[in-house]
C-alpha cells in the first residue's frame, strides 16, 4: 500500500494511475495520522510554494510530515514535493519550508524562457536505487520556474542543464525527490516509480550520463473535441476554423483512442481543445471530464485542456469561478489549462487601466497552481496595411504581400472561434498575459489553419521576441519539413499539429524520425 499526500492542488490523478499501473494500491492521506502510518509516502506537489505550505499548515500536516522525514522513512517528493524539503523559497519570501535539507529554492535567472517546460536529461552524480537501471539516454518531463539550491552537495543525486546546471533530484537516506515528473515522463518515468515501489532492488551503480543535458523540442498532438450532430463526442478538424463538411461535423475519431495512439507514437504532450458550444457551463460537460479521466489512465505525458475556462453563472443563477472550473479539470487529469477568448477580454480590460485586478482567470489560476499551469491560446489573423503609420499596433514588413500588394501587416486577435475580431494584437496580448501570470503561449494562425502550407514564422518570431515564456507554434503544419523549419528559423520551444496526425498523413513517429539528428528531440521508448 502506497500512501499519497494530496493537499488539494493540481493533478494527482496521473500519479495514482501510474502507481496503480505498476500493480500497487494507493491510499490517500485524509488525516495527519495517515502520514505517520505510511509504509511509503509519495508527495506530488504542484503550483505555488506559498500556497502549498499554507494548506499543509492549515491541515496540520507539517509536523507529522517532518516527523516522518526525520525518521528517515521511504519518501518520494515530486516537483514542489522536492522544494518543500528545503528551508525557504524565493517564491514565498518569509514563509518557511520543512527544512529537512539545508538550502533554498531560487527562481531561474537565465537568458532562456521561464518556466523551464519540456523534456530534458539528467546527469546522475551518485548511485541510488531510484535511478538504478537507467541507460543515461532518457529524458524526463520538467515544468517549473524555481530550482533547489542545497548548501550541501552530498544530497545531490542528479543535475540538469538549462542555462545553468541545476539540481534535478536529491537523496538523503531513504528520502528521495525529483524536480521532474516521473508520472508524466512516459516509460522511463514509470521505470523510476517502479524502482521506488520496489526500493530500488539490485546493485546500485552510476550509469554514464552526459555532464551537460539539452532541452528537447516538443511535438504536441492537438485534438479539437466537440459533440457531433448525433450528440457523440468526436475529434474534428476545421479548415480555417470551419469544422463542417457537407453540412455535418467532420468526425476524425474518438478522443481517448486517438490520444493513446499519439502517446504510443511518441507525442511529447497531448492537448484537448473543447470547442463545444456550452449551453450551460463546462462543469456539466461530463463527457469531456470523463475523456480526461480515461486518457490519464494510459497516457503518461502531459495533458492540456482548453475551452470554457472562465467565470460562469448557471441556469439556476449559481456562480462558478474560472478557478473552480480549472480545478475540476486538474482533478480529472489535466496538467495545464488553456484560456482563449477570455484572455482577449481580460487584456482589453487591463489596457483600459494598466492595473492588475487579481481577479481574472489568468491571475487566480496561476496564483494557486503556478504560471506553468496556465496556457494562453491566441487566435490571430493578418490585417494587411500599406504603411506602418496606418495603425498603432505592432507591424511587421512581410515577405508575403497582401491581396493588394500590401507589404505590411499586424496580427488581429479574435474570439468566439475566430468569428469576431478585436482591436488587440497578438504581440500585446502575449506580453500582457505573461504579466498577468500566464506561463506559456499557444500561438495559432487563422490564415494558415488547415492549409498545410507551414507555420507562420513571421508571427512566431514577432511574439517570441516580445515574451520570456515558452511559445507553442500552431496552425499550418503539412509535413515533417515544416516542423524542422519552425525549429530552425524561430526559437519556439514546441510545435503543435492536428489534422495531419488525425488523418495519418504524417504520423507523430515520422516527424520524430525526420527531426532526429537535426534538432534535439525526445526519443520515445528509451529505458
Amino acid at each position: 500500500m502506497i500512501t499519497l499526500l494530496d493537499y488539494g492542488a493540481g493533478n494527482v490523478r496521473s500519479v495514482v494511475n501510474a502507481i496503480e499501473r505498476l500493480g500497487e494500491k494507493v491510499r490517500m492521506v485524509s488525516a495527519k495520522q495517515d502520514i505517520l502510518n505510511a509504509d511509503k509516502l509519495v508527495f506530488p506537489g504542484v503550483g505555488n510554494f506559498g500556497n502549498m505550505m499554507r494548506i499543509l499548515t492549515t491541515k496540520d500536516y507539517v509536523a507529522p510530515l517532518i516527523d516522518y522525514l526525520q525518521a528517515d522513512r521511504p519518501f518520494l517528493g515530486i516537483c514542489l514535493g522536492l522544494q518543500a524539503l528545503f528551508e525557504e523559497s524565493e517564491e514565498a519570501p518569509g514563509l518557511k519550508g520543512m527544512g529537512i535539507i539545508p538550502g533554498t529554492v531560487k527562481r531561474f535567472q537565465i537568458g532562456l524562457s521561464v518556466p523551464h517546460i519540456g523534456w530534458n536529461g539528467i546527469h546522475i552524480k551518485k548511485p541510488s536505487g531510484l535511478l538504478n537501471g537507467l541507460s543515461g539516454k532518457e529524458k524526463f518531463y520538467f515544468v517549473h520556474s524555481y530550482h533547489v539550491a542545497p548548501r550541501e552537495t552530498d544530497v545531490v543525486l542528479s543535475t540538469t542543464t538549462y542555462g545553468i546546471d541545476f539540481v534535478s533530484s536529491v537523496r538523503k537516506g531513504n528520502i528521495t525527490a525529483t524536480q521532474f515528473h516521473p508520472e508524466k515522463s512516459g516509460e522511463p518515468g514509470l521505470f523510476i516509480l517502479k524502482n521506488f515501489l520496489g526500493s530500488g532492488k539490485g546493485e546500485e551503480r552510476i550509469p554514464e550520463t552526459p555532464s551537460k543535458t539539452c532541452l528537447a523540442k516538443r511535438i504536441i498532438a492537438c485534438l479539437d473535441v466537440r459533440s457531433n450532430d448525433q450528440g457523440d463526442l468526436v475529434v474534428t478538424k476545421g479548415d480555417q476554423y470551419d469544422v463542417r463538411e457537407d453540412g455535418t461535423v467532420r468526425n476524425l475519431g474518438k478522443p481517448v483512442e486517438l490520444a493513446r495512439r499519439y502517446y504510443e507514437e511518441g507525442a511529447d504532450e497531448i492537448t484537448f481543445l473543447n470547442i463545444t458550444g456550452f449551453r450551460d457551463f463546462p462543469l456539466e460537460d461530463m463527457p469531456m471530464i470523463e475523456v480526461l479521466k480515461r486518457t490519464s489512465e494510459n497516457v503518461f505525458v502531459p495533458l492540456t485542456i482548453g475551452g470554457g475556462i472562465r467565470d460562469f453563472k448557471d441556469r439556476f443563477g449559481k456562480s462558478y469561478t474560472a478557478l473552480e472550473v480549472a480545478t475540476e479539470y486538474f482533478r480529472s487529469g489535466a496538467d495545464k489549462i488553456s484560456i482563449g477568448s477570455d484572455a482577449v477580454l481580460i487584456v482589453e480590460e487591463y489596457l483600459k487601466t494598466g492595473e492588475k485586478t487579481g481577479e481574472s482567470s489568468i491571475e487566480t489560476i496561476s496564483a494557486v497552481y503556478g504560471n506553468q499551469a496556465v496556457v494562453v491560446s491566441i487566435d490571430p489573423r493578418r490585417v494587411y496595411i500599406s504603411s506602418p503609420h496606418e495603425t498603432a499596433h505592432p507591424v511587421i514588413e512581410t515577405a508575403y504581400p497582401g491581396p493588394k500588394g500590401e507589404k505590411y501587416c499586424w496580427y488581429q486577435c479574435t474570439i468566439k472561434g475566430g468569428r469576431e475580431g478585436r482591436d488587440v494584437d497578438a504581440v500585446t496580448l502575449a506580453r500582457v498575459c505573461e504579466l498577468l501570470g500566464a506561463g506559456e503561449i499557444l500561438l495559432n494562425c487563422i490564415d494558415r489553419d488547415g492549409t498545410n502550407s507551414g507555420f507562420d514564422l513571421e508571427l512566431i518570431n514577432s511574439v517570441k521576441s516580445a515574451v520570456t515564456i515558452p511559445v507553442i507554434a500552431s496552425s499550418g503544419a503539412g509535413s515533417a519539413q515544416h516542423f524542422l523549419e519552425v525549429f530552425q528559423h524561430t526559437t519556439a520551444e514546441s510545435a503543435l499539429a492536428a489534422g495531419i496526425f488525425h488523418r495519418r498523413e504524417v504520423p507523430v513517429s515520422d516527424v520524430k524520425s525526420f527531426l532526429k539528428g537535426k534538432v534535439e528531440i525526445r526519443e520515445s521508448g528509451a529505458s
